[in-house]
């Protein structure tokens, strides 16, 4: 469901420095770190598009995917996946990191990673490692409808549980901001029910639209991808480090004559700035702050003097250390 894979892209802008003293002021903000949250709830082959929309290796990235459709008998590419016909790009590379795989799709996992009540055995790879300063990136795709959205054709978890959920990460201190991306059937259903602040949420379709796919690709008979991923995903290719596309640009990147379906996004419980002046890339780019201190003539003395004084030291120590060869094992008669 995503062009180059939401992945290919995002990994770029994780990775890639984002200046904090640009000229836009209003999108200064104090988070820390960065943080992503990919989810693939769709199995079974005829939902290849699904996966395509989610796989990016990275540390601050949580990858879970329902199906594995590189090794599907019936993928013509085995341990490959594409998201267009021109097979350019395959985002199923060796670098990809998938953290829940198959059943472990769960909505209760889920659930778990956005809330930290993950068992202590949980490798520090597979945890949501948060705190009050980062912010965060989830983006959700698969089959769903009013209000609500499937796992795996098994399970699925409604609009009012993942407001629950996401105002218990408010609570814990989970988040300083958060993004929330849906590519689904009736996509805003699944965020209207959001009550905690500083949330920006997006959504591929309107209450009773359905969002559609893009292209079929004729040698696995499947679709490749959705509409407003494709679209979201051209718009993210050209980004750069030092990029001053907003969010609001981000809502714009696919009008109804390319996605078919309505766009829909919600804004209002994003108070603390103006979301159209806040950066794509505070949500989807590395953190790297600095902070110029000045520092009077007295204190530089200081440092240099300590400086000076543990230097001494180890030189002294160093002089005093006592060397011999190690004491070798007796010889037996």
């Amino acid at each position: 469901m995503l062009l180059k894979s939401f992945l290919t892209v995002l990994l770029f802008l994780f990775t890639s420095a984002v200046d904090p003293f640009e000229k836009f002021a209003e999108s200064t903000t104090r988070h820390t770190n960065n943080w992503a949250i990919l989810v693939d709830t769709s199995r079974f082959w005829f939902n290849y598009r699904h996966q395509v929309a989610s796989c990016i290796p990275d540390s601050n990235i949580i990858l879970m995917l329902a199906d594995d459709m590189a090794c599907n008998p019936r993928n013509p590419r085995p341990a490959e996946i594409f998201n267009n016909v021109a097979e350019q790009i395959n985002v199923y590379g060796d670098d990809v990191e998938v953290d829940y795989r198959g059943y472990d799709v769960t909505v209760e996992n889920f659930v778990r990673i956005l809330t930290n009540r993950l068992p202590e055995v949980t490798p520090v790879s597979k945890r949501l490692l948060s705190d009050e300063s980062s912010n965060i990136f989830i983006y959700m795709t698969g089959h769903g409808g009013d209000g609500f959205l499937k796992f795996q054709d098994n399970e699925e978890i409604s609009a009012i549980e993942l407001a629950d959920v996401i105002e218990q990460m408010w609570r814990k201190k989970r988040y300083h901001e958060l993004f929330f991306v849906v590519d689904t059937c009736q996509a805003a259903t699944l965020f209207e029910k959001f009550y905690s602040p500083n949330i920006l949420a997006v959504g591929s379709s309107k209450r009773g639209e359905d969002s559609l796919s893009h292209h079929v690709d004729p040698k696995i008979g499947v679709y490749v991808i959705d509409r407003f991923t494709y679209y979201a995903l051209e718009f993210l290719e050209k980004l750069k480090q030092d990029s001053q596309k907003t969010i609001d640009d981000f809502f714009h990147c696919c009008p109804k004559h390319l996605c078919i379906s309505e766009v829909a996004w919600r804004t209002d419980l994003f108070t603390k700035r103006d979301y159209r002046k806040t950066l794509l890339t505070d949500f989807i780019g590395n953190v790297r702050r600095t902070q110029v201190v000045t520092l009077d003539n007295q204190l530089l003395d200081n440092i240099f003097i300590n400086i000076i004084r543990n230097q001494s030291f180890d030189e002294q120590y160093e002089s005093k250390q006592q060397y011999a060869y190690v004491s070798q094992m007796p010889i037996l008669n």
